[in-house]
């Protein structure tokens, strides 16, 4: 009893320390479980996470006698502002370059043009299935909202299962379009909340197009600029020479200015900070001294772990809501019912668009006497790896049906419980289902020596036809251009990553560092 009282006068005199302790020990416990986990690839950390964040939350309700299951509120700005940077800006510093570029065309079509296929398919299926189950109240801007929301994927789950150096191709199509999608899926909501939902025409979706390429053009560009600046500072004041802090700080620093600077001016800090991860490692990181460098990629992927692991324990604890859950206000069968419907309509949109865009993929990537990189066991990997929602779901719907993570409404409140619900469910279920699915169809394991469509040329090979010069006569500049066109529709991906790579090495990497590409990932 004494020890009850102490503990209980603790929390009046600490309000705000000790949720925050409590909060941060649970973290630590997910770690040391997690790496108890290390070698079960059934569980990963993303369901240890919530599995531990419904346990603490069973035992907050049962303290607080049924008034609350979590410690501390979830804020939509917290998220966008503190915990996305790291996890974006970790995926670009760390992304295989000479992958995710070599794939670049098929990744954004599943990132982008997947998105806006998905988004229309959950949004019109919503639409008109809602209301048929006794769920109304939704207004066309939040019809759309839902439709981004529920086509953000987390691709966790498949990643730790599928191994980079068995499966090149595989890892970077499945990685890259987590990533693209998440960014994607978080510009097309901001540009949402920019059109006038009143009068819905072509016009209107016209607009919308060209808010989200407007968006999406001049937040890459943000990016690439806030990369190239650091490239460039550190190679020509060299930080290292006096302190390896500076250099490390400046990298960090350089990072998360690009992210606020991006929001400042109305733009997509996702985008931004993605690419500007890239820059940073593909220029920056070689103007470093390599303990700066193997510095930097360990404290972004700490500060990713953390901030995802952060997200899905508030996931488990929020699942225990039970003022959320009272003020629904529908009945069991209708909120199970818009469960099931969006389930549904994510495995719908997923297939609606991995299919039909592998075949274009296949196309584009096509070479003579080789076959199609991607087979049918491959498009469903990727079906599958886009099915669990996860982080930015969550957060895309605390923004639309919160307000710093209350509402009082009870549509609201329904659709924060539908997405809860769905992010535990795929999760959960389709995690643990993922490890059987890919041995199934990828049973030998064995190393995809598939390079997506490139070519099989070496570097130096690579190098040997020059770009059109002005020193040489206008016929052979002709016949170059010949060579470029036609090497330009039979291979448009491998032509394309071709030409980058000699103009990276004869112009950027001069000015903003890095080795040359015979001896580098891109």
């Amino acid at each position: 009893m004494e020890m009850f009282k102490f503990i209980t006068n603790l929390a009046h005199q600490h309000e705000q320390v000790v949720p925050v302790s409590v909060f941060v020990a649970i973290l630590c416990l997910c770690l040391v479980i997690g790496h108890l986990f290390e070698e079960n690839r059934w569980v990963n950390e993303s369901i240890t996470a919530i599995i531990i964040g419904s346990i603490a939350g069973t035992v907050i309700l049962l303290l607080s006698k049924g008034k609350s299951s979590h410690i501390l509120r979830f804020d939509e700005q917290l998220f966008f502002i503190y915990l996305l940077p790291p996890i974006i800006f970790n995926a670009g510093f760390q992304v295989k370059k000479k992958q995710f570029f070599q794939n670049f065309i098929t990744i954004m079509l599943f990132g982008v043009i997947g998105v806006f296929i998905s988004s229309a398919i959950v949004t019109a299926g919503s639409w008109w299935l809602f209301p048929k189950l006794g769920f109304g109240g939704l207004t066309p801007r939040e019809y759309l909202a839902v439709g981004t929301i529920f086509s953000s994927t987390d691709t966790v789950c498949t990643l730790q299962v599928l191994h980079q150096d068995e499966n090149p191709l595989l890892y970077s199509l499945v990685f890259g379009e987590g990533v693209v999608n998440d960014a994607t899926s978080v510009v097309l909501f901001n540009a949402i909340q920019k059109i006038d939902v009143t009068r819905i025409n072509s016009q209107t979706f016209l607009k919308l197009i060209g808010d989200f390429i407007y968006l999406f053009s001049t937040s890459t560009a943000l990016g690439v600029t806030f990369g190239l600046v650091t490239a460039y500072l550190l190679k020509t004041l060299y930080f290292g020479r006096h302190s390896t802090v500076r250099e490390l700080a400046i990298m960090v620093l350089m990072a998360y200015l690009s992210y606020m600077s991006a929001e400042l001016l109305d733009l997509s800090g996702i985008l931004t900070v993605f690419f500007c991860g890239i820059l940073m490692s593909h220029y920056a990181s070689y103007n470093v001294t390599e303990s700066s460098r193997i510095t930097t990629r360990h404290i972004f992927a700490m500060m990713s772990f953390v901030a995802e692991t952060f997200i899905f324990l508030y996931v488990g604890m929020d699942a225990l809501d039970m003022e959320k859950w009272k003020m629904t206000r529908l009945s069991y069968t209708t909120l199970m019912g818009s469960f099931g419907t969006l389930v549904l309509l994510i495995l719908l949109g997923r297939a609606a668009f991995v299919f039909p865009l592998s075949i274009v993929s296949n196309f584009m990537n096509r070479r003579p006497n080789r076959p199609h990189p991607l087979t049918f066991k491959h498009q469903v990997v990727i079906w599958w790896a886009g099915l669990m929602r996860g982080a930015v779901s969550i957060a895309l719907a605390f923004k639309q049906f919160t307000f710093s993570g209350v509402t009082w409404d009870p549509v609201n409140a329904a659709m924060i419980t539908n997405t809860i619900i769905v992010v535990l469910f795929s999760t959960m279920v389709f995690g643990f289902l993922t490890k059987p699915l890919i041995l199934c169809l990828l049973p030998n394991r064995v190393t995809d020596t598939s390079d997506g469509g490139q070519g099989s040329k070496s570097p130096m090979e690579d190098l040997t036809l020059p770009f059109l010069s002005f020193e040489e006569s206008a016929t052979t500049n002709i016949l170059r251009a010949k060579d470029s066109l036609s090497m330009l529709f039979e291979r448009p991906v491998y032509t394309v990553h071709y030409y980058w790579r000699k103009f990276d090495d004869k112009y950027m990497r001069p000015i903003f560092g890095g080795p040359h590409s015979s001896s580098s990932e891109c």
